[in-house]
């Protein structure tokens, strides 16, 4: 039982190096993939010997397989977790008095494609062997073939004539450039032209000949994909890569973050993730260890968060229209509270046709099984059909602020409920979770206190620094798409200064052409600012209060307190914070 245990944990290790392996290929632009003998063999003309021979190989000799190419990485990693148990008691076999029979290979020059024991040859290179011995059939061929000499333009040339072969692509489409740099892509282009084909037939209520499928969608899926890349210079962060490769990554990489997530991502934020994940420039490499040294010294609660309006700037660039709010994060505890959030999130839904993500946050792995996680779940999907919104709910496990920030990237707004507001108080400060969130949060946050609220009325508090410049962008969006009446609240402190921020924002408003109301108010002392807000909210029935976040440093806020948290603590109303 031992060994068995101890084999399941290698298997394990063995998985996770193949999930890395892959990440690395993104970022190389090599193939991971094993070879096919068959395809070699036909792509060389090589014709196999009858003869069959004893010998101790290499195992960074062997490239490929005949039947298993598919199970395996090109360093015979395991990829599917349905081979746990063989692997596992091939493992005890080969570190047992028992051990295994010879593999049996084909020699393709000085390269080895396995016949039989592709799991020994797993097993042996986790294990550190160098050499296995196997019964080798020597296979002719003209060409060279070595394992450190890539064969991949001779297979990928013969792969590209025979895509086209099937889809008659350079006839129907002769501009269509569909080059790829790596082996096996052109069986993924494959297997998206019969889905599109299998769709296309389903909802033209017909038989839909293959080429017509190809053609229909390249026009319809490939280019429009294509497109996106180029607009966004993708392929400098791929030096030596394809129009084609990058559709093919995207698409894998969307699929991946979809799996990971459990929610539908937009191609262009799929495309930013895949840039800033792997690209190599140097401004996103430097960007990635300017990050990972950052989190390592930096402690959650003193984090300033990304600078003031990235989130515009990179976020907008994925949108192919003018809603600013499509899709949006919602914080689902279970509580009331949670679910008074998800009809807040209703209201903005409708008006911005968006879609929603919801969060729950469980406090550990065994919580995600348990009936309460299930229930939750059932309850969000009640919920979104009833409103007649399109959501859908995913379950993580973690600090709630830390998995609401760290996902909150794929979505334009977070909205939370306002069940725990920020206490008064240094030491309370530093524990409160929406303190950091909206610290830390990439995208607005959205505070709920209570019931949802029709968003008739807006007040905007601006004080002209970036953070309320933000706000202000929000607040003219908010106007003029929803017709929702504006009310902008500058709070002097003397030396006319609040008077010149108002004429700012008027001129802003007017060269957007939203009529707003403005109020100037005189305030001083400690928490004046926050008190004239909440009071204008009431004099002038807003519903809805937009502003800037945290403007201080996180060490002064803590020690001094922050308009944002007063405003929080008091607040009958929706808040929107902007950073």
């Amino acid at each position: 039982m031992e060994n068995l245990t101890s084999a399941v944990e290698d298997f394990r290790r063995a998985r996770l190096q193949a999930g890395l392996e892959r990440v690395a290929a993104l970022l190389t632009g090599r193939s991971t993939e094993l070879l096919s003998y068959e395809e070699v063999r036909q792509k060389l003309g090589a014709r196999e010997r009858p003869s069959e021979y004893l010998e101790d190989i290499p195992l960074d000799a062997i490239v490929g397989s005949v039947g298993r190419y598919r199970d395996f990485t090109r360093s015979f990693l395991p990829k599917h977790e349905s081979s746990r148990d063989r692997w596992a008691r091939v493992e005890i076999a080969m570190t047992s008095m028992t051990g295994v029979p010879p593999i049996a290979v084909s020699k393709v020059g000085d390269a080895y494609f396995v016949r039989d024991g592709n799991h020994r040859v797993s097993v042996a290179r986790q294990l550190g062997a160098t050499h296995i011995q196997a019964y080798v059939t020597e296979v002719a061929t003209r060409v060279p073939f070595s394992p450190d000499v890539e064969p991949d333009d001779l297979i990928i040339k013969a792969e590209h004539a025979q895509f086209l072969k099937q889809t008659n692509l350079d006839e129907l489409r002769p501009d269509a450039d569909l080059r790829v740099t790596v082996p096996g892509q052109y069986e993924v282009l494959q297997e998206h032209i019969e889905v599109h084909r299998h769709f296309m037939g389903l909802e033209e209520e017909r038989h839909i000949p293959y080429e017509e499928a190809a053609a229909h969608w390249y026009d319809e899926v490939y280019l429009p994909v294509v497109e996106l890349i180029r607009q966004r210079g993708i392929l400098r962060g791929f030096p030596e890569r394809t129009d084609t490769d990058l559709y093919i990554w995207l698409s894998v990489h969307k699929a991946a973050l979809e799996e990971e997530l459990g929610w539908d991502i937009a191609p262009g934020l799929a495309a930013d993730d895949l840039v800033a994940s792997f690209s190599q420039q140097p401004g996103q490499r430097f960007r990635r260890m300017t990050q990972r040294v950052l989190g390592t010294v930096t402690p959650a609660e003193l984090d300033g968060g990304p600078p003031v309006g990235q989130w515009r700037e990179e976020h907008l660039g994925a949108r192919h229209d003018d809603r600013l709010f499509a899709d949006i994060l919602v914080a689902i505890d279970g509580e009331e509270s949670g679910w008074a959030a998800l009809e807040q999130a209703f209201v903005l839904a409708h008006r911005e046709r968006a879609q929603l993500q919801g969060l729950h946050v469980v406090a550990s792995e065994d919580a995600i099984g348990e009936p309460a996680a299930a229930a939750v779940l059932t309850e969000f999907d009640r919920r979104c059909r009833d409103a007649g919104v399109s959501g859908s709910m995913a379950l993580d496990v973690g600090p709630v602020q830390r998995r609401l920030s760290e996902r909150a990237r794929w979505a334009d707004l977070v909205i939370v409920s306002l069940s725990h507001p920020p206490e008064p108080g240094p030491m309370a400060k530093l524990g409160s979770g929406l303190v950091s969130l909206i610290r830390r949060c990439p995208r607005p946050v959205l505070t709920v206190p209570g019931g949802p609220s029709d968003m008739g009325r807006a007040l905007l508090a601006y004080d002209g620094t970036p953070k309320a410049r933000e706000a202000l962008f929000v607040a003219a969006y908010v106007s003029g798409r929803w017709a929702t009446p504006l009310v902008v609240l500058t709070v002097a402190e003397g030396d006319g200064v609040g008077s010149r921020t108002a004429h700012d924002a008027r001129d802003y408003l007017e060269a957007q052409g939203i009529d707003a109301e403005f109020v100037l108010e005189s305030s001083e002392g400690t928490g004046a600012v926050a008190r004239s807000i909440l009071a204008t909210a009431e004099a002038q029935g807003a519903d809805l209060i937009l502003m800037g976040g945290y403007g201080a440093s996180p060490v002064v806020e803590v020690l001094l307190g922050s308009q944002v948290d007063r405003v929080l603590r008091a607040s009958r109303v929706p808040t929107f914070i902007c950073r």
